[in-house]
């Protein structure tokens, strides 16, 4: 079954280009692409950050938050670290202009199985970059638990 995908388009997160201030800051355009399934209570996500330029970024950080509570435990890939009940965020680690960030697979498990889940990803942080194009970082994926997988 093709997975559903609903962008949300936007301003960058927070250490985006707002005011006169965040202007004098590199100008980079982060953007994620990834994966994600849900298979009774667990979510699988597997997230790419992006630079498209055309400065280097020396780490950003991402954001997920689910639709569902998390369970208490969880066991995060490295550079992640829970934020809330359904929340989680992850460095990027060093984003050089138009390459890849180091891949991040996270295997969250919920409180109780869900039919369906939606997964928002979008910059925590940034570095006080100017992204111009927030519609590439800012993702909203509608999962059902059909262990289909819905990219974005």
């Amino acid at each position: 079954m093709a997975g559903l995908l609903v962008l949300l388009g936007g301003a960058g997160g927070i250490g985006g280009a707002v005011g006169a201030q965040a202007r004098s800051g590199p100008e980079a355009d982060v953007a994620y692409h990834g994966r994600v399934v849900l298979g009774g209570a667990r979510l699988r996500i597997l997230l790419i950050p992006e630079n498209e330029g055309p400065a280097a970024l020396a780490n950003t950080t991402l954001r997920l938050r689910v639709s569902a509570d998390l369970a208490d435990r969880q066991e995060l890939a490295g550079g992640c670290a829970r934020a809330g009940l359904r929340e989680v965020v992850c460095e990027t680690g060093e984003l050089p202009p138009h390459g890849r960030g180091r891949h991040i697979g996270l295997a969250l498990r919920l409180k109780e199985p869900v039919a369906e889940v939606v997964v928002r990803v979008d910059t925590w942080w940034n570095g006080g970059a100017i992204d111009r194009n927030g519609a590439n970082n800012e993702h909203v994926v509608l999962a059902l638990d059909t262990g289909d997988t819905y990219a974005f």
